[in-house]
């Protein structure tokens, strides 16, 4: 069985490629689920924030965005001495922000999902790479929301982050053709 060539052979990593990397998501709570951790990544290896999952996910009251967005300044000095997470205050307090700035999003557009996929022309963007060289960090989509979610008071949303949240949430599917998981994953 063919995988994407960034797959490592830690289980974690397969598993996660396997069941989750690029299926497409819409629903609310496991997209600020991967807000989160995806700016929790920024200047780390992505399988690093993997183990850390279930620490995240503690941590920030299951990824319920209400309650992250209500998160007081001695809460967030807690969050900081947690282990389970990574320990970097303005990646803390950016979850914080984002939470209180994805709120915003759902109330004015009714769903972040559809403010997402507003992006990608509100469907997946199937892209047919033979080889992992030719994967992009960014894109022209990835820099537009990226510029749109910072106008909007987001921190750590940078378009290579954004690029891999819409790869790892299924906006745009960057399997290999030659990955078990391309046709798996395409809309």
């Amino acid at each position: 069985m063919e995988r994407c060539g960034w797959v490592t052979n830690d289980p974690i990593y397969i598993k996660y490629h396997d069941k989750e990397w690029g299926v497409p998501v819409h629903d609310d709570k496991k997209l600020f689920e991967f807000i989160i951790l995806e700016g929790a990544q920024a200047g780390l290896s992505w399988l690093t924030i993997l183990k850390r999952r279930p620490g995240y996910k503690n941590a920030f009251s299951n990824f319920d965005v209400e309650k992250v967005a209500r998160f007081t300044p001695q809460k967030i000095e807690k969050l900081l001495l947690d282990p389970g997470i990574i320990r970097n205050r303005l990646k803390v307090n950016a979850a914080v922000t984002n939470a209180r700035a994805f709120i915003k999003i759902q109330e004015e557009f009714g769903s972040f999902d559809r403010y997402g996929l507003h992006f990608v022309d509100g469907k997946q963007k199937t892209n047919r790479f033979k080889t992992q060289d030719q994967v992009p960090a960014t894109t022209r989509e990835s820099d537009a929301f990226s510029k749109d979610l910072k106008q909007r008071g987001f921190k750590f949303v940078g378009s290579t982050i954004i690029y891999a949240h819409m790869q790892a949430v299924g906006m745009v599917n960057d399997h290999l053709v030659s990955c078990f998981r391309h046709k798996e994953v395409m809309q």
